[in-house]
């Protein structure tokens, strides 16, 4: 059975790899960026994929694209089967020197985005009595890193926000599971040279940093139907870092 996936952030990096991995299984995909990357404009031309891939370039800070979105998608295809909240930004910076516009775009789209689109989403899952959300956490969310406080901040509340959902949305048959990323090599890890990038893959057990296909196949399992009595849950995706 063919599923509808709505992606979010899924233009570049651990997105690009979860949009390519829902497409790899069949699906159908909806994904939103705030810019057309070259993934976004190889899918969009690939004929195998015509009628399955969707892309909208939305601020999701904003509540009304958000909205115009997901009802965009639900008049194209249908519904909406599973949710993955992936989009997220950091700003690096320790506490004392970080500016409030900085503070501000980290809670915007990392927390209340996230929030603002489960809501819209939810609605058409309850009516189906069914639906998949995952939500991409971070292992910085658990075990924090200098520098990255309020991004610290905001993916600890989706790991709470993971787990009062889900007992909120299970008698609706709704699962609602979070992803914990370690440290991956995509534009969020930019801001570590390579030394820095070598001294963590040493202290990795599979001795090596993530790469989006290792959280994609994660991201599959939460949205398969073998995974339906997994909610609740975040599972950690890092290598054994924080084993």
């Amino acid at each position: 059975m063919t599923r509808v996936v709505l992606i979010t952030g899924g233009s570049r990096g651990l997105g690009e790899g979860v949009v390519d991995a829902f497409l790899a299984a069949g699906d159908v995909v909806a994904t939103c960026s705030r810019s057309v990357t070259p993934a976004v404009e190889a899918w969009a031309a690939d004929p195998a994929l015509a009628g399955r891939f969707h892309h909208a370039c939305v601020d999701l800070v904003d509540r009304d694209a958000c909205r115009a979105f997901v009802d965009d998608v639900v008049e194209r295809f249908g519904t909406i089967d599973v949710l993955v909240n992936n989009a997220g930004v950091a700003r690096d910076g320790v506490i004392a020197l970080t500016h409030d516009e900085d503070v501000d775009a980290v809670l915007d789209l990392n927390l209340k985005a996230t929030i603002t689109m489960t809501h819209l989403v939810v609605r058409r899952m309850l009516l189906a009595r069914s639906g998949r959300i995952v939500n991409v956490s971070s292992i910085v969310g658990r075990s924090g890193y200098r520098g990255l406080s309020v991004y610290s901040a905001t993916k600890a509340a989706l790991e709470g926000f993971t787990r009062s959902l889900a007992r909120e949305l299970g008698s609706r048959g709704i699962t609602v599971n979070a992803i914990a990323p370690g440290y991956l090599r995509t534009d969020m890890s930019h801001g570590l040279d390579e030394a820095q990038l070598g001294q963590i893959a040493r202290r990795t057990p599979l001795g090596r940093l993530g790469d989006p296909g290792d959280v994609a196949s994660v991201a599959l399992f939460l949205a398969s139907e073998g995974a339906g009595f997994v909610t609740g849950q975040t599972i950690v995706v890092d290598g054994g870092l924080t084993a």
